[in-house]
């Protein structure tokens, strides 16, 4: 039990990391790596949530789906959370694929305030769970 905990906290912790690290790049203009950290602040917060079931898989699509199906669909988390997945895991794609992709000002900063809502929903879960986190990030 200790080891999921511990593993949670883990993921947890490099969630946060991707958000304060996506907020330096908006900071100094490289919008396409702050796309690609939103992203995976909230690829990494799914993946703490799944590691208190003992739980994770080796490729994005398979977490992206075991998370929704296990903690959306079943209403555990706001089902908007979906959206902000989806969203966020296609401009990830495109940004980091498409040799032409722009992304704007505006929309990374709307990546970013959708990853700290969906972090937040998180660590609401954990501390409901009894897995209280210090998040620097958010206070």
């Amino acid at each position: 039990m200790q080891h999921t905990k511990d593993m949670s906290k883990y993921r947890f912790d490099k969630a946060e990391q991707c958000l304060v690290a996506a907020k330096a790049l908006i900071n100094i203009g490289d919008y396409l790596a702050a796309a690609n950290r939103s992203y995976y602040c909230i690829f990494h917060a799914m993946r703490s949530v799944m590691a208190l079931k003992s739980v994770d898989f080796g490729n994005h699509g398979q977490v992206i789906g075991y998370f929704r199906r296990e903690f959306i669909k079943t209403s555990i988390f706001p089902k908007v959370m979906s959206n902000t997945i989806e969203t966020l895991f296609q401009v990830r794609n495109e940004s980091d694929y498409d040799d032409f992709y722009i992304i704007s000002k505006e929309d990374v900063t709307n990546q970013l305030a959708s990853a700290e809502s969906f972090l937040s929903e998180i660590k609401k879960f954990l501390d409901r769970q009894g897995k209280t986190y210090n998040q620097n990030v958010m206070n």
